[in-house]
């Protein structure tokens, strides 16, 4: 009874956080059960959307105590001071070290405590009794009364602020992107002056990684670009060459805004892989064509001819390239997921990417494309 239980896949990449896939963590310089009652609100919110099938929190105030309310004017006239009542509770109750004596040869520690049929349950403190300055011994019922109190299990730190994480479970077909954005929203309507939201876990990696695809996106696209300028001696034709993969790029995310996969590390390596597969195509037909403008032929004829005779190589690329990624579409077993995540990103790639490079290159050739010297004997 009062199990809780949540079954989830382990982080697919190795050296991510343990726990569950999705952890908000909400972070405040508020006091334990203020930040303990947003936590609940937002929690709230969080079982009602739907979203999630498992929702936790890791501040449970579920502890019992019994809190030692001492009278000190009481005390003070029966002679008690608070050092002396203070030093007796810790000898009788701490179970501290403090020496060690020899019995036939064998070393055993002194901890001074009272028995433990003695300290069973938090009533028997009454019965205890306290030395006076005079040397009467008080009944400790005389002086104390206890009140019971409920505690958290443990305080928790985030970034040296007092925190408590919300911890959950996506539902079945809701990406890691939802499930934040929707704790994100909720935490804007509830959270008062004070309160910040963080991410630990998962969440973090997701957070932190998300927003470097474009930087990484760009980064590869300068890399080629300065690359195939380099080997063209031009900075035209890697644009002609270029101009295929943002179609491509489109292509591929026609897939993923249907749902067939999300936007994760896994499909990110595949958009960028398919950057440099798909700027290829758009080398071989340049290339054919710039040598054969170099013998005299028009723009026209060079970059026609060239999407002829480039043909088969192109369809040969496209289509080894789509049966070689093919097996990660149909895989099964642990990982099935990232692997077709990678394996949807270059084949839809692939596939329209090729057809926009045979029937929009050689058009965007012949309008940026740089007038030739004709080669002379």
């Amino acid at each position: 009874a009062g199990l809780d239980v949540a079954a989830f896949g382990r982080p697919p990449l190795p050296g991510a956080s343990s726990g569950l896939p999705v952890q908000f963590v909400i972070r405040s310089t508020e006091p334990p059960s203020e930040i303990k009652r947003i936590a609940d609100q937002l929690l709230s919110k969080a079982r009602q959307s739907g979203l999630f099938v498992y929702t936790d929190t890791d501040m449970k105030y579920d502890l019992p105590r019994e809190k030692i309310v001492i009278d000190r004017a009481k005390a003070a006239d029966l002679g008690v001071s608070m050092r002396e009542l203070g030093n007796s509770l810790a000898v009788m109750l701490g179970g501290n070290y403090l020496n060690r004596f020899s019995i036939e040869g064998r070393s055993y520690k002194v901890i001074p405590q009272v028995t433990r049929a003695e300290r069973l349950n938090p009533d028997q403190l009454k019965q205890y009794r306290i030395r006076s300055r005079s040397g009467e011994m008080i009944p400790l019922s005389t002086l104390v009364k206890l009140e019971k109190t409920v505690e958290p299990r443990q305080l928790n730190r985030f970034q040296q602020l007092n925190a408590a994480t919300i911890s959950a479970v996506p539902t079945p077909g809701v990406t890691m992107g939802r499930a934040l954005d929707f704790l994100q929203q909720e935490a804007e309507n509830l959270f008062p002056k004070g309160f910040t939201p963080d991410y630990a876990g998962q969440s973090r990696q997701y957070v932190q990684e998300g927003g470097e695809l474009i930087i990484s996106f760009f980064l590869a696209l300068i890399v080629i670009y300065l690359v195939l300028a380099a080997q063209f001696e031009s900075f035209r034709d890697p644009l002609i060459i270029m101009v295929s993969v943002p179609m491509s790029i489109s292509g591929a995310l026609i897939f993923l805004t249907l749902g067939f996969a999300s936007i994760n590390i896994f499909t990110q390596v595949g958009l960028i892989t398919l950057i440099g597969l798909i700027s290829k195509h758009g080398i071989l037909i340049v290339e054919f064509a710039n040598q054969l403008r170099e013998q005299g032929r028009s723009k026209y004829d060079a970059v026609a001819e060239a999407a002829g005779i480039r043909l088969r190589p192109i369809l040969m690329t496209t289509f080894s390239t789509v049966m070689g990624v093919f097996p990660l579409l149909i895989a099964g077993g642990p990982g099935a997921a990232s692997r077709f995540n990678i394996g949807i990103v270059v084949t839809a790639g692939m596939l329209i990417g090729t057809l926009f490079t045979l029937f929009v290159l050689p058009p965007v050739y012949l309008l940026l494309s740089r007038n030739r010297r004709v080669a002379t004997a």
